[in-house]
């Protein structure tokens, strides 16, 4: 049993935290405070919005991608800029820049993994988050773009 001199400041404690999270500064955007205690209710069940929502993205290593271009089963596409392809290209890939990617536009699936690639993968990871949201499923790109697939040793053809 807790003695009269701890148990005030327990209290106290415990009274100083419940007060904090009753605060207006703990509502959200409808003015609606979460129940009271919400905080500790979740806090040790790992169970957050991020664990929860599948993963849209999935990125490969210059490895991985050269791996599956050799099983042939990969529909490859470079989302740069036509100034940056005539600079060089992955052998095999097609062409469509990132402010034209309609991923409406890519047609049915044909069995091919769509594979996404840019630069440095910025711009193929938007253009995979579009797909994923079109798809209703993951969608890949290629971590670190072609700057870590030449990094990497892999080919890469002169457009001319």
């Amino acid at each position: 049993m807790i003695g009269p001199r701890l148990a005030l400041p327990c209290l106290s404690a415990a009274l100083l935290a419940l007060a904090a999270c009753g605060g207006e500064t703990g509502r959200g955007p409808s003015g609606d405070a979460p129940p009271l205690g919400f905080e500790l209710a979740v806090a040790g069940t790992g169970d957050t919005a991020a664990e929860a929502a599948p993963a849209t993205l999935i990125t490969l290593s210059p490895e991985e991608l050269a791996a599956k271009l050799a099983e042939g089963n990969v529909r490859l596409i470079d989302v740069r800029t036509d100034e940056e392809v005539a600079e060089g290209i992955i052998p095999g890939a097609e062409h469509i820049p990132l402010d034209r990617f309609d991923p409406a536009a890519l047609g049915p699936a044909d069995g091919r993994e769509v594979v996404l690639y840019c630069r440095s993968d910025r711009r193929s990871g938007i253009a995979a988050e579009k797909l994923a949201e079109a798809a209703g499923a993951p969608a890949t790109h290629l971590k670190g773009g072609i700057l870590a697939w030449e990094a990497a040793g892999q080919p890469v053809e002169k457009q001319p």
